[in-house]
């Protein structure tokens, strides 16, 4: 393809792209003029509760399914074959825990934000250190995904790249802010769509201008791109069926069931049950999105052969890869281009914007409204808005440093997951499945954690541990030689002989382990840590907070014995609504008292257990 060719965008183009961003806009303006018009921190945070599960599932896909994955993952696939694809085996532990262990105990609490559960469980301190912990985490993942769409703008059209970050950022700040978290959840409805179309359009064309499907399996084939079951137990092994299977199901519970993002999104639900099946929901989605980015990186490599063209780009980096294969395949078709783009963009936009109104959630819960406890209602809301836009302005900044990486937008995110998402899940698992961790044992916990996540983290970027090498360039079956077999075989060994010992084989670490390692360090010192000062009491446990997780897995053993062990703390049930009786109110009519569980399924108001409702009969004699 002639480069001189490649910067250049139709005007249908231009169009395609300028209606994603007014129609995301369009949302956001509507639902700052509309309904209760975002003037209560209910409603801007968390859509008045009152969402339906399959909004929820398809913002909670467009919240994970970012710019880094469309692009990250073809590029993976086209460089190291399908082996990346096995993640897919860990959607299924990595969603049904979520949904049938973290959104109950969290719904059940009826929080704003998840760390709200950290101060019910332990103390404010836990609750603080949680927040600042997520708050960092989130801030830096976001300056990749506002990086990545923007660069992809830059490369197949030559718009300014830092003007291209300018625009994701402030166009998605200003809908975040004005519209709240009900124009965040529909944007993602509407980008998710563009996402699945753009995907599926350059799939499509790829494939046909490529020869066939046929044509497109044999060269994948014969180039050795389909990978087969890897039962590698050795954790320094980049992706192994084990570091995907095993270590990508901790890593989707820190995602999709500890994450502030997506724990906002089932407490926007009407009921847990909504809640609990848009979790289900995500599922197939989830599956879609991973099959249609990793077909993309098959398609690539049928057309390339695992040549580098990223230099016709004026980039060194791999992920410039997918960026030239979508101008080569989709140059003389008009809007499909620019359909692309969009596609990057929406994926960015729904990212990003969940990330804003989470950030602006945990600071205005966790970090202020406890110190102004009698702060308006509009001025909170207002305070909530100025935090969503310096958040926005915050993740700007955090794109240039993005902009120094060396590796993959793909690694770069799952690395960030792992180093500091892995020691908040281990906090919460600490709090929901050991009744003896106390708040000191929380804090000791989290910190050990962080230590260790990052040594091993920062020690594999100064080592160069962290790389695999690439399958080599072919299309074609290679026939080789004896003499050439014996040089293959040699290098081989000299590879084996020269794996790293020592701590630098510590460092080599595969980052898809990084969230189980830190998780489980931050259980073990928490727990050493707890049992040393004090382990808590059942009796001082509030309640609501534990899931009865040994409870179930020693349901063989005596209740006396259980109940020793700490084994029994029920989890909270569901909601009661109470009917009782009017006071010191005189009435002609008859007066009725009732009293019992309100089943979540049977009603779209979810009321507090504290919450009384008054009812009185009046009859006619």
């Amino acid at each position: 393809m002639d480069p001189s060719h490649q910067k250049h965008f139709a005007v249908i183009d231009y169009v395609i792209f300028a209606v994603l961003l007014i129609a995301s806009m369009g949302i956001g303006l509507y639902h700052a003029l509309s309904g209760g018009r975002q003037r209560t921190t209910q409603e801007f945070l968390m859509a008045d509760r009152s969402m339906g599960c399959l909004p929820v599932s398809l913002s909670l896909i467009a919240s994970f399914q970012s710019a880094v994955a469309i692009i990250g993952v073809p590029a993976e696939i086209y460089t190291h074959g399908t082996q990346y694809w096995f993640l897919g085996c860990a959607y299924i532990l990595g969603l049904l825990i979520p949904a049938r262990v973290f959104i109950p105990v969290l719904y059940r609490l009826q929080l704003s934000s998840a760390y709200e559960y950290l101060e019910l469980r332990f103390s404010k301190t836990v609750r603080i250190c949680g927040t600042l912990t997520f708050i960092f985490q989130t801030v830096i993942y976001m300056g990749v995904c506002v990086y990545t769409p923007a660069f992809a703008l830059n490369a197949v059209t030559g718009f300014e790249l830092w003007g291209a970050v300018l625009a994701t950022g402030l166009v998605c700040t200003l809908y975040t802010t004005i519209g709240g978290l009900k124009a965040v959840i529909w944007t993602d409805v509407f980008q998710t769509v563009v996402m699945f179309v753009g995907q599926l359009a350059v799939i499509v064309v790829g494939v046909l201008q490529t020869g066939g499907v046929s044509q497109v399996w044999r060269k994948v084939w014969e180039g050795d791109r389909i990978a087969g079951f890897d039962f590698n137990p050795d954790p320094t092994e980049r992706h192994t069926f084990w570091t995907l299977g095993f270590g990508g199901v901790f890593l989707m519970w820190s995602l999709y069931g500890v994450n502030q993002a997506q724990v906002q999104r089932y407490l926007s639900s009407r009921t847990e049950k909504e809640a609990v099946r848009s979790c289900y929901m995500v599922f197939p989605s989830l599956q879609l999105a991973l099959a249609l980015s990793c077909v993309t990186g098959l398609v690539m490599f049928a057309r390339y052969c695992g040549e580098d063209h990223t230099d016709k780009l004026g980039s060194s980096k791999g992920d410039a890869m997918v960026l030239y294969f979508v101008m080569d395949m989709l140059q003389g078709l008009p809007g499909l281009p620019g359909l692309f783009v969009a596609c990057l963009f929406s994926a960015a936009l729904s990212t990003i914007s969940s990330a804003f109104n989470s950030l602006a959630t945990v600071t205005m819960e966790d970090l202020i409204k406890p110190h102004f406890p009698a702060m308006t209602e509009a001025k909170a809301t207002r305070l909530s808005k100025a935090l969503a836009t310096f958040y926005g302005l915050l993740c700007l900044a955090m794109a240039f440093l993005t902009h120094l990486m060396g590796e993959s937008v793909l690694q770069v995110a799952l690395k960030i997951f792992g180093l500091v998402g892995g020691p908040l899940l281990g906090l919460f698992c600490l709090g929901m499945f050991f009744p003896w961790a106390n708040s000191t044992g929380a804090v000791v916990g989290l910190g050990t954690g962080l230590m260790m996540s990052l040594w091993v983290g920062i020690g594999s970027i100064v080592t160069g541990s962290s790389g695999s090498r690439p399958l080599p360039q072919t299309c074609g079956a290679v026939l080789l030689s004896g003499n050439t077999t014996t040089v293959i075989q040699t290098a081989l060994t000299n590879v084996t002989l020269s794996r790293p010992s020592g701590l630098k084989r510590f460092y080599s670490l595969s980052y898809m382990w990084y969230t189980a390692f830190s998780c489980f360090s931050v259980i073990l010192a928490g727990l050493i840590i707890s049992f040393i000062t004090g382990a808590m009491k059942e009796e001082d446990v509030t309640p609501g907070t534990i899931y009865p997780l040994f409870g179930k897995l020693f349901c063989f053993l005596p209740e006396r014995l259980k109940k020793k062990l700490c084994c029994v703390t029920p989890l909270g049930p569901p909601q009661q609504i109470q009917i009782q009786p009017p006071h010191h109110k005189e009435s002609n009519g008859f007066i009725y008292q009732y009293e019992g569980e309100q089943s979540p399924d049977e009603t779209d108001t979810f009321l507090p257990e504290t919450q009384t409702l008054q009812v009185e009969f009046e009859t006619t004699v």
